[in-house]
């Protein structure tokens, strides 16, 4: 069996907000001109709503350029989307919610042009960035392909994120970033580090320089580098995920040996969870889609 999907993280710098419809659709179609089997292809957070300035100047300029989903920018993107026949992850961008709220949010189109995801990242990197947080893991499906769950920048140094997405049956964890300060380092072993205990994918696409410092890397179900950017240039990562992997190595464990997903026997004791006011009950331990511990685990 196998389910592969073929990708490309666009490591390219900002576009300006107020220009963020121009040209994007010519870098899109650019992309798939040189790599013309790509199924899925993703970009930086806040690609498509770069600002400079001040931390008042560029609060203000990031609330010009916010609109509600329902807005021009969502339905072009969506067009796009539908036009070239691809999901399209244009990184997040600035949403404006009901009561007047900032977020910061993902988006994912299918190739039918359908907003099918759209995530509000939970932890803003406070107190620079001034975004309202979000209250929901966001998960979705690629048909006869697998789930992919949204995080975004600095939720990666919060491991309860990546685990809850992988609960709820992501296959790869998508996480969109603006990093233009010097802990890039710590986040790629973040990267690793939350494919590794969770089993998952991790795809991390950095903004280029000058104002980020690159370095989007693609990780495997067993914390392996498949393809990582060697410096903040402008470039295009290019892969196939198999997704099938993520069965593989969570039914005969990392390296062989470790099955975390199936640690608990549905005889044990729930572990309460006091930092969280709840627990682990180990009869709800299994990701979505999971078949569950095998007669020997191993490990």
């Amino acid at each position: 069996m196998s389910r592969p999907l073929p990708i490309a993280l666009a490591q390219a710098p900002p576009r300006p907000a107020e220009a963020c419809a121009r040209g994007f659709a010519e870098d899109v179609e650019g992309l798939l001109g040189r790599f013309p089997h790509t199924r899925l292809v993703v970009y930086p957070e806040l690609h498509l709503c770069g600002v400079d300035g001040g931390a008042g100047e560029r609060e203000r300029r990031l609330r010009d350029a916010a609109e509600p989903l329902s807005g021009r920018r969502v339905k072009l993107l969506g067009e796009l989307a539908g036009d070239l026949g691809i999901w399209l992850l244009p990184g997040s961008v600035c949403e404006r919610g009901d009561g007047g709220e900032l977020f910061n949010t993902a988006l994912a189109f299918s190739p039918e042009g359908r907003l099918v995801a759209s995530y509000r990242k939970i932890f803003p990197w406070r107190p620079y960035e001034p975004y309202a947080p979000g209250d929901r893991f966001v998960v979705f499906d690629l048909p006869e392909v697998g789930r992919m769950g949204f995080s975004i920048c600095y939720d990666a140094w919060f491991p309860e994120v990546a685990r809850h997405l992988a609960w709820m049956g992501a296959e790869v964890i998508v996480n969109p970033v603006m990093t233009t300060t010097s802990d890039r380092a710590q986040e790629l072993v973040l990267a690793r580090a939350n494919a590794i205990v969770n089993q998952v994918y991790v795809v991390s696409v950095n903004t280029a320089g000058p104002a980020g410092t690159g370095r989007s890397l693609v990780v495997d179900p067993e914390g392996r580098v498949r393809v990582e950017a060697p410096g903040e240039q402008a470039t295009v990562l290019t892969d196939v995920l198999d997704l099938d992997d993520v069965t593989r190595v969570r039914t005969y464990g990392t390296a062989g040996l470790n099955r975390m997903w199936d640690q608990f026997a549905e005889t044990d004791s729930p572990l309460e969870l006091p930092l969280y006011g709840g627990r682990i009950d180990p009869r709800s331990w299994h990701p979505a889609g999971h078949p569950g511990p095998s007669p020997e685990p191993a490990g």
